[in-house]
């Protein structure tokens, strides 16, 4: 009742306040929420560059500073407040089991190991990749462990890492979405770090019926295999969500080192800077942005435009001040932040209404479930972890 009562209450103020968090500044140049709330339009429009840089990277931050003008983000944290889950002590791991695993990630498969109880039933690991969450769990509570992942590489390299680290880990190639891979959840505890969008998704639909012993499920990536928009799992659901506003509960990442910050932030001016010429050439809609190859991004800016005007089928004129509109993209990029740090304000407790849709998908199958962080958010900020146990 605690989760449901948590959904609910969430499920309101995301319900009530829509407006601020619906409406992207990138498609948007100035939303209906600036009329409806002109003091903290004007507040957010005048910060200066070393302030907004400071909001934008730490929610707490900018939560404190929104507060006395948007009182509901208080509210908001509150209700996207989940407590750590109990750790346990794990027995050491190897040199061969750490071996060819990137520390980030090794850090975020000894945090989701250690934060649940021994596993005792069978180990089905869930869109696997190289198989690593799997032998360390396989090693740490002594199971035998199945590691599903759909890449044939992939595969290889998970039998070839657990030989090395003498592990009996049986990889299975086949797509989790398919039949056949549910099919093997009967019996085992599954568990899925970070399995994108309808991949942790598919294994709720459907849990009443599979007959899995438990689930541990820390979800990623909500906007991927919704293009037709979110398809709720628990009942008391009633948020509409299309893809967008799926992507803005991932839109906080760790910080990335400070030139692909540079890169980022020019290719953003770029892309307003192209909207706006679109938009001057043949008037202002709402229209969506698809993505680019990556190598139009490499040359310079008329070359970025003249790519993407071919492909949108934009007539350009015959002279173009490209100085001019590369300047009005960076321009716009500085008012697009600042109003994103109010819709930003929402895309934690956006994360944690769809985390608890699912627990509560799960609970409604006949599971007893938990929610909690398993561990700190500059590791990663998809840091929360449902898990669920068959009553």
């Amino acid at each position: 009742m605690a989760l449901r009562r948590q959904f609910l209450d969430l499920q309101s103020l995301l319900h009530a306040h829509a407006s601020l968090w619906r409406p992207s500044p990138f498609h948007v140049r100035r939303p209906d929420w600036c009329e409806s709330w002109p003091v903290l339009a004007e507040a957010v429009a005048a910060l200066d560059e070393a302030e907004l840089a400071r909001l934008a990277a730490d929610p707490v931050v900018a939560t404190a500073w929104l507060a006395p003008r948007l009182p509901v983000v208080s509210e908001l944290a509150a209700l996207s407040a989940f407590a750590a889950l109990d750790a346990r002590e794990l027995p050491p791991s190897t040199p061969h089991l750490d071996w060819s695993v990137p520390g980030r990630k090794r850090a975020q498969i000894e945090a989701f190991a250690a934060h649940g109880p021994r596993i005792e039933a069978p180990l089905l690991e869930w869109c696997a990749g190289k198989g690593h969450l799997g032998r360390r769990l396989a090693l740490a509570d002594g199971v035998a462990v199945r590691s599903l992942e759909i890449d044939p590489m992939r595969c290889a390299e998970a039998a070839r890492l657990a030989a090395r680290a003498g592990v009996a880990q049986e990889v299975m190639c086949a797509d989790a979405l398919g039949g056949a891979a549910h099919d093997m959840v009967r019996g085992h505890e599954v568990v899925a770090l970070h399995a994108c969008g309808e991949l942790h998704r598919s294994l709720v639909r459907g849990a009443a019926a599979r007959g899995a012993r438990g689930y541990r499920i820390a979800p990623c990536c909500y906007h991927l295999g919704a293009a037709e928009g979110y398809r709720p799992l628990g009942s008391a659901a009633t948020l509409a969500l299309d893809a967008a506003a799926l992507r803005l509960a991932v839109t906080e990442t760790v910080t990335a080192p400070h030139h692909d910050r540079r890169r980022l932030a020019r290719d953003q001016a770029w892309k307003l800077g192209f909207v706006a010429l679109r938009d001057a050439l043949e008037g202002e809609t709402v229209r969506p942005f698809r993505p680019l190859p990556a190598r139009w991004l490499t040359g310079g800016f008329e070359d970025f435009c003249r790519a993407l005007a071919q492909r949108e089928g934009v007539r350009l004129p015959p002279a173009v001040d490209w100085a001019h509109w590369e300047a009005v993209g960076e321009r716009r990029r500085g008012e697009m932040r600042r109003l994103e740090l109010v819709r930003h304000a929402f895309r934690r407790a956006l994360e944690c209404w769809l985390v608890l849709d699912l627990a509560l998908g799960l609970e409604e199958a006949g599971f007893e479930v938990g929610v909690g962080a398993f561990c700190a958010r500059a590791l990663t900020p998809r840091n929360l972890l449902v898990l669920a146990r068959a009553a």
